[in-house]
């Protein structure tokens, strides 16, 4: 699941202002709310990232049990050690994958490699379009891919495009549509893909989740686009 993290899609910006470039948003609390958030399947899985959501799901066997047996309240309040292995063992063996050597099993170092490579091609392709579409002539972009480290469920990434600000906290950019949708379709193919060694989410989170490390950067430099891609995106224009 992609969300696009910009100005125009969160409901509280306050919460998003950079200090960094690509900061953490994912396990820093309820940073990201997207607007009109209820009947969005992005906010759920979001709100699921928290872990204290995640704990309350794991004990709500025991308050169920006590509304069907009221006469076990005692003995089940008495049982702290138990509610603590249930979480532990949803967090450790269902929700994570804990050791070095389980994670590097989930990829092979060179898959992982040509992974990031081709991430790292797919998002300077995907700035350069981007750069060329606005007009830009100079200034860095970086686009920034953030997952969620839980396993065994959707994965859920994060994209945003930020630009560093000399002498005052990086920007971070404002997405149309259709930028939105030009940026997803040039990083990622469709689900499944990536049995034929190309790149979706769930590849990337396991090459994320073999090296521990969930937050992806590509830079790029707006002086960097070639006249051609200008050309192109000017067309593009005139055509619509």
């Amino acid at each position: 699941m992609i969300f696009f993290v910009t100005p125009g899609t969160v409901a509280n910006q306050r919460k998003l202002h950079l200090t960094r470039l690509a900061a953490p948003m994912l396990g820093r609390g309820l940073r990201v709310v997207p607007r009109a958030p209820w009947g969005k399947r992005a906010f759920w899985r979001i709100l699921f990232d928290q872990a204290p959501l995640r704990y309350a799901i794991a004990l709500s066997p025991f308050p169920l049990a006590i509304a069907i047996r009221p006469d076990l309240a005692l003995a089940i309040s008495q049982a702290p050690l138990l509610m603590f292995g249930i979480v532990f063992m949803v967090e450790s063996t269902v929700l994570s994958v804990q050791t070095p050597a389980k994670r590097r099993r989930l990829i092979s170092e060179d898959d992982a490699a040509r992974t990031l490579d081709r991430l790292q091609a797919r998002g300077a392709e995907a700035l350069s379009g981007l750069a060329a579409s606005r007009g830009l002539a100079s200034g860095r972009l970086v686009l920034v891919v953030e997952q969620s480290g839980l396993h065994r469920i959707p994965p859920l990434t994060l994209i945003s495009v930020q630009r560093p600000v000399d002498g005052a906290p990086p920007e971070l950019m404002d997405l149309t549509d259709q930028e939105q949708v030009d940026l997803a379709t040039r990083l990622f193919d469709t689900p499944g893909a990536d049995e034929s060694g190309e790149l979706d989410e769930r590849r990337l989170l396991r090459v994320n989740q073999r090296d521990n490390l969930f937050i992806r950067q590509i830079a790029f430099e707006a002086e960097a686009v070639s006249a051609h891609a200008r050309l192109r995106a000017l067309a593009a224009q005139r055509a619509t």
